[in-house]
């Protein structure tokens, strides 16, 4: 028999495939991450760094915060709007900055909406929540692709929608009309694993803000 404490078991680290990639590795990496699994070429979804300490699973980013909260990962990477949408019970204790965009309401440039407008999004709470707090009666309408699409084709009177540059809202005719909420990608942890393996999580909580505060911009 060998001597010596077992190993501990990898953090397992939900993030999401895509674009927040490229943005996440070098924080990551500021933080003491080795982040060659992410830029393997390599289609498996499970990766584990060389040292065996993180366990990488890719995911679409609407599923990452699932993942976590249901104890599939331990911690991982998701979008503000996505954990407000879903009400997600989760600790989220660093905003990373990164991936910042806007969901913002859209309509047809130069157009007066109706009183009772109908509204096509992908994020009907939050946008029943907004048009309600203005005391507008909207019907939410829930979409899954090509939002912008819907003024064009009279489904819906307005969008509620993330824009980066709103260049795609302007191409198709449509302009913002006011921010519903300012979005970026926030840290999250299982609330469970956040208590059960702080001696791993926390340092890395404490590396990630550091990086956070180090990023240049």
């Amino acid at each position: 028999m060998s001597g010596g404490a077992p190993a501990a078991a990898p953090l397992s680290m939900a993030v999401p495939k895509g674009r927040i990639l490229a943005a996440l590795a070098p924080l990551l990496a500021r933080a003491g991450i080795d982040v060659a699994p992410l830029s393997a070429d390599d289609r498996r979804l499970v990766r584990t760094t060389a040292d065996g300490s993180v366990r990488f699973v890719f995911l679409k980013p609407d599923d990452v915060p699932t993942y976590v909260e249901y104890g599939a990962a331990d911690v991982g990477v998701s979008g503000r709007d996505t954990l407000l949408e879903r009400r997600h019970d989760l600790y989220t204790p660093v905003d990373l900055g990164i991936g910042r965009c806007r969901l913002v309401v859209a309509g047809k440039a130069g157009v007066i909406a109706p009183h009772v407008p109908r509204v096509a999004t992908k994020y009907p709470r939050l946008a029943g929540e907004h048009f309600a707090a203005r005391g507008i009666q909207a019907e939410i309408i829930t979409v899954h692709g090509s939002v912008e699409l819907a003024p064009l084709v009279g489904l819906a009177d307005l969008v509620v929608d993330l824009v980066e540059t709103g260049t795609t809202l302007r191409d198709n005719g449509l302009e913002v009309l006011e921010t519903v909420l300012d979005v970026s990608s926030l840290f999250v942890a299982n609330r469970a694993a956040y208590k059960l393996r702080a001696s791993a999580i926390s340092p890395l909580v404490q590396r990630l803000r550091e990086a956070v505060a180090a990023r240049p911009g």
